[in-house]
C-alpha cells in the first residue's frame, strides 16, 4: 500500500490554488488528449466555446503537447471557427515545435513538451453566443503520432 506524506498533499494544495489564481483572464482553458495510436487525419479536436461579450478584445492560443519521439519540427493545423449564427473562418496555422538545432521549444517534463501558440490576438468575436473551434492535423501522414494534446485557450485582452 502507498502511503502519501502530509507534505506531499499540501504541495499539491498550493500548486492547485497557484495554477487557479493564475487564470484569472481565461475565459476558456481545455484540451482534447490524443490517442497513443496517433492523430489520424480524419479526426478533430472540438472546442465550444461560450463568448457572453462581443464588445471585449480576447487573445486566442493554440497549446500543443508533443513527446520527444514527434518525428517533426513543426505542426500544420486546420482551424475552422464556426461563429453562433453559423458563419465559418478557415485557417492554416503553422506550429513551431522545435528550433533549427532539433530542441524543443516551450516548457518540458520528462518527455512532454508543451508549446503556446498565438492564434489571434486581440480580436473581437462578431456576435455573442457558442463557438465552436473545429481543428485537424494537417501534416501528410494519416496517422500522426507523438502528439499528446491539443489544446484552445481565450483569455481577455489586456
Amino acid at each position: 500500500m502507498k502511503v502519501i506524506s502530509q507534505n506531499s498533499i499540501l504541495l499539491a494544495i498550493f500548486l492547485a490554488i497557484g495554477f487557479v489564481s493564475c487564470d484569472k483572464n481565461a475565459v476558456f482553458d481545455q484540451y482534447v488528449t490524443i490517442p497513443d495510436a496517433g492523430w489520424n487525419k480524419d479526426s478533430m479536436a472540438v472546442f465550444m466555446v461560450d463568448i457572453d461579450n462581443a464588445q471585449m478584445n480576447y487573445n486566442v492560443y493554440l497549446n500543443i503537447r508533443n513527446r520527444s519521439e514527434y518525428p517533426n519540427s513543426n505542426l500544420w493545423l486546420f482551424v475552422d471557427v464556426m461563429s453562433p449564427s453559423g458563419k465559418t473562418m478557415q485557417q492554416k496555422v503553422d506550429c513551431i515545435l522545435a528550433d533549427d538545432n532539433g530542441r524543443w521549444l516551450g516548457s518540458g517534463w520528462g518527455d512532454l513538451f508543451h508549446v503556446t501558440v498565438p492564434y489571434q490576438m486581440g480580436v473581437k468575436f462578431a456576435e455573442e453566443g457558442e463557438y465552436t473551434f473545429r481543428i485537424v492535423q494537417g501534416m501528410r501522414t494519416d496517422d500522426l503520432t507523438g502528439i499528446h494534446n491539443i489544446g484552445l485557450r481565450i483569455e481577455e485582452a489586456e
